[in-house]
Parts: structure tokens; C-alpha cells; sequence
């Protein structure tokens, strides 16, 4: 099931890959990894653990694909190691043992271990293990949700960790593959399907000011082909090994590599050594794998050349004009996107997305002339650094509000020129009157009224204007107040929020329709946290 999972989300693990030349894409490694780990788990014909993890773990190192993959292969292998010997069932200090000597192999395998990968993820997973593991009573199940628990902790945090992933706004994706491996083995545990689940690292609700997803992302920002060190990722497995070939040996070999370039992983089971070096000099890596033993599956990629065609199609597929916006709720997003929009970084109130978030989307847009719609006050300055430390022209639009930022795309015209653009996007935006229902947080006094917590409060562009005691009577009230400010308003925008109905909304359209049947009234889920409405009039 952890294999059927990786397989049905490994697209959006690809996507999270941030390196200029990847040695393959994380997700596809490691799913094909998984892939071999289960051919040969069916062959097996005996239903113990020993015999099971046996199997994957040699599966899984037959099919590793770069880093990941390799990786993925040595937890496995460390996991059978711990469970050599077992029977048939597994308790919740054998996997949480096994997860630690997992946790343990893997980290050996490489030369020099960073933390913000995944070796972080299944570090932490293994640690909450071990706690779990210790209390009286605690069952595999348990053990495996708190690695869960605290591997999606630890991979929310791998960019505060490893300085490439903050830069580019992503979480390590080979972390996120792990997760989903382990999301997987929980799943059959709980006997539900992998195609009913999704990735919850990849919805909005979980996205900070580090993370980064868009509709556009098998882009993948190129670097320059001078900055690449070592240039030829060589993979290869040695079989047949000289029979006077010991561990020492393949500690040299490791070392030799280690001397050659980077990215070095030398792993050995089973009698198969993996091999997995970027250098300058492949024929030597060739060379130094022969006086172990017999070459196989040998695969060499010149990534400088792969650079050159990833830039080369990045100038081939670039556009002339794309639009960034700030927004959260999928009602909101589908809409912007609808307009027009190429990339939301989900953000707003509460989750300011910071200046190198909207510096790496404006990279990812691939466009020579981008619009950033803040869509909230506090996010304009950053917007407006990042346009200046911007390679290309980006015309940052101080859209204060979402709904502002809706009306602003109603103005965008791809065919027109960023002048007409610009200037039709800022009178649209500026036209209108934006307002929006929450609630008090605090007890506080604002232009002489009180206000408690929990207090439903309107605002209009951002100003509060009403205090009420519930959700409905607040909306209404401020509707009309906006309706009558409006001069000669003829359409309101109403998108309802996460604290809503579509019952309640529904309620309050039906009268607005009764109330005022000469202006047109449009009813949309937003789906926002902490706003019961957006509301536009026009």
C-alpha cells in the first residue's frame, strides 16, 4: 500500500524538486524503487517478517534510482537487519527498532549526511518511535501514527534546515516521499484505498510562508551551466563480486569517489553493490567499480547538457506576460486561476509569505513581464522587493484585499500590452468597494467601539465598521452599508468562508436577491479561513 500511495502521488513529489539539474525526479526514484521492493516481496514464498523485509530490502536496492531511491533502499535494508529472526507479527518496539536501525544504515550510506533531507524525516520518526514504543500498552498502530505525527513535523521543517529548500520555497521532497510510503502502511492498516488520498503536505491549509505550489510546476529554474562542479552523474551496480572483495574494499572504493566529486553513495547487500557519484571523470568511476567486481545497469547523465536543454525550454515555453496573486481557499484560487492567474502562493492574513517566496515564484511564472497582486496590505512591501531584486519587469499592483485582487483580474487581457494592463488592472480594483466578515480575537476598543472576543466583526477595505453579535445579521448589515456607499451599484460579489455553510449563505443570497432585484448578486465558495465572506460591490 506505501508503494500504491508513492505511485499515486509521486507527481507532486516530482514537483517539489528544486535542484537545477535533478539526477531524475525524486518521486519517480522512489516509486520505481518501491516498485522492484514489491516484485520482489510477491515472489517471496514465506508470509514472516524476516522473510518479507528480506525481500523488500533487496527488491528495493535492485531497483534504486539516484539518491532517494538509495536511500529509501538502506532503511529497508536496516529494517530487515532488525528483523531477522522475527516471526509473523510485529510489535511496537520491533518497529520502532527497526525504524531506528533503519534510520541508522541510511545514515551510514552517505558520505556526509545533511540534515533538512530525509535522512532528517526518518530520523525523527525513528526518535518518536522509541518514545512511543516505551509506553506500556503501545501497539505497532500506535507506534506508526506518532511516526507520522512527527515526520510531517519534521518535514515542515526542512527548510529551515537546508538553506536550498527555504530559497526555492519547497519542503524536501524526498522526505515527502517517505511520508508517503509510512502514509501508505497506515492505510492498509486501516483498509482504506491510496486513490482516496492526497498528499495533505500539498493542500493550502498546511502551506507557511516557506512553501511554495503551483499550477505551473514541472518548471524547474535553471542555473548557470559554469555554477554545475561536477558535471556527469554515473549510477551503476557492481555484481559478481571478486571473491576477495571485503567491507574495506568497498570502504576504498567509497573513499576514491568521495575524492572525484560528490554526492557519493556506496551502499552493499546481498552481494550487489549500488553506486551513485557525481564527477568530472565517469570512465574513472567506471574504472575504480571494475576492480571490485562485474558492471551493470550502468547509467551515465551529462547534467551541464541537461542544464543547457532545461534553459533552453525554459526560453522556448516563455511567456509574455503572467500574473502572481496571494490568496488561500480552493473556491478563491479556482477562480483567480479562471481569470487568468498562472501562480497563487497561498498566504494572506496570519501567513505572510515572505520576500524570497514571491522572488522564487516570480522565477517560476517564466515571464518577461509579471504582475504580483499582494492582495492584503501587509504583504505589498515584500512584493515590492522582490520585484526589485527581480531579473525581469514586475509590476507590483497594491491590491489590499482578495476581493480586489478578483476584481483586478477581471481587467487582465494576455493579448494586451503591460501598459493597457496595468492600467485597466488598477481601475478595476480601485473601483470597487471590498468587505469582509470575521471575528474579534482579543478584547479591544477601536473608534469608540468596544470589542470583546468572539464579537463578529465587518470591515470595509479593510476598516472595521460593524460589531454584531452573530454571523448573519453582521453580513446583512454590511452588505447594505456597501450597497449604499456604492454609487450606482449594479453587481456584489459574495464568497462564503470555512466557518459557513452553503445552506447559510444561500439564506442570505435569497433575501439580497428579494431586497435589491436590480443588482446582480454572484454566490461563490471561497473556502478562506477565518472570513465567513468576501464581499465585493460594484
Amino acid at each position: 500500500m506505501g508503494a500504491a500511495l508513492l505511485e499515486h502521488n509521486k507527481a507532486s513529489i516530482d514537483a517539489m524538486n528544486v535542484f537545477p539539474v535533478p539526477d531524475g525526479d525524486t518521486g519517480t526514484n522512489m516509486s520505481m524503487t518501491m516498485q522492484r521492493a514489491v516484485s520482489e516481496i510477491r515472489s517471496c514464498n514465506e508470509d514472516t517478517v524476516e522473510a518479507i523485509s528480506a525481500a523488500a530490502s533487496l527488491g528495493a536496492l535492485k531497483g534504486a534510482r539516484g539518491n532517494s531511491g538509495v536511500i529509501l533502499s538502506q532503511i529497508f535494508r536496516g529494517i530487515s537487519q532488525s528483523m531477522k529472526g522475527k516471526g509473523e507479527t510485529i510489535t511496537a518496539v520491533m518497529l520502532a527498532d527497526a525504524m531506528r536501525a533503519g534510520t541508522d544504515a541510511a545514515y551510514k550510506a552517505v558520505m556526509r549526511p545533511k540534515e533538512g533531507t530525509m535522512l532528517t524525516v526518518a530520523r525523527l520518526m525513528a526518535e518518536s518511535a522509541q518514545k512511543t514504543a516505551s509506553n506500556r500498552g503501545a501497539t505497532a498502530y500506535d507506534v506508526l501514527e506518532t511516526m507520522l505525527e512527527s515526520g510531517e513535523e519534521a518535514l515542515k521543517k526542512t527548510p529551515e534546515l537546508l538553506p536550498v529548500l527555504k530559497e526555492a520555497g519547497v519542503l524536501d521532497s524526498g522526505g515527502a516521499g517517505l511520508l508517503t510510503i509510512f502514509r501508505g502502511f497506515l492505510l492498509a492498516a486501516n483498509g482504506e484505498e491510496p486513490e482516496d488520498i492526497e498528499l495533505s503536505m500539498l493542500t493550502s491549509s498546511e502551506i507557511d510562508e516557506n512553501e511554495v505550489y503551483s499550477s505551473n510546476d514541472d518548471i524547474i529554474a535553471a542555473t548557470n551551466t559554469e555554477d554545475i562542479k561536477f558535471g556527469y552523474c554515473s549510477e551503476l551496480f557492481i555484481i559478481h563480486l571478486h571473491d576477495d572483495v571485503t567491507e574495506d574494499d568497498i570502504n576504498r572504493l567509497r573513499d576514491k569517489l568521495v575524492r572525484l566529486g560528490d554526492s557519493v553513495v556506496v551502499v552493499h547487500d546481498s552481494g550487489i553493490i549500488k553506486v551513485h557519484a557525481h564527477s568530472n571523470a565517469p570512465g574513472k568511476v567506471i574504472q575504480f567499480a571494475l576492480q571490485l567486481g562485474e558492471i551493470d545497469k550502468l547509467k551515465v547523465d551529462n547534467m551541464r547538457e541537461q542544464n543547457r536543454q532545461i534553459k533552453e525550454k525554459m526560453l522556448r515555453e516563455q511567456k509574455d506576460q503572467a500574473v502572481i496573486a496571494v490568496s488561500v481557499g480552493s473556491g478563491l484560487e479556482e477562480d483567480m486561476k479562471a481569470l487568468g492567474v498562472s501562480y497563487i502562493i497561498s498566504g494572506g492574513q496570519t501567513m505572510n509569505p515572505s520576500i524570497d517566496v514571491i522572488s522564487q515564484a516570480i522565477k517560476k511564472v517564466n515571464a518577461k513581464n509579471v504582475f504580483v497582486l499582494p492582495n492584503n496590505s501587509n504583504i505589498i512591501m515584500a512584493a515590492q522587493q522582490a520585484a526589485e531584486n527581480a531579473e525581469c519587469n514586475v509590476i507590483v499592483l497594491p491590491t489590499k484585499t482578495v476581493m480586489q485582487g478578483i476584481s483586478a483580474m477581471t481587467g487582465f487581457n494576455p493579448d494586451s500590452s503591460v501598459e493597457s494592463n496595468t492600467e485597466s488592472m488598477s481601475e478595476c480594483f480601485c473601483s470597487i468597494i471590498s468587505g469582509a466578515v470575521t471575528y474579534a480575537v482579543r478584547d479591544t476598543s477601536y473608534e469608540g467601539n468596544v470589542i470583546h472576543t468572539g464579537d463578529i466583526i465587518g470591515l470595509v477595505d479593510n476598516k472595521i465598521t460593524q460589531v454584531c453579535s452573530d454571523v448573519k445579521s453582521c453580513t446583512r448589515t454590511l452588505i447594505d452599508s456597501m450597497i449604499k456607499d456604492c454609487d450606482d451599484c449594479g453587481f456584489v460579489s459574495i464568497y462564503w468562508g470555512e466557518g459557513v455553510n452553503e445552506e447559510q449563505a444561500n439564506e442570505i443570497y435569497e433575501e439580497l436577491t428579494n431586497d435589491y432585484p436590480d443588482i446582480e448578486f454572484m454566490l461563490r465558495p471561497g473556502g478562506q479561513p477565518l472570513y465567513y465572506y468576501f464581499i465585493s460591490a460594484e
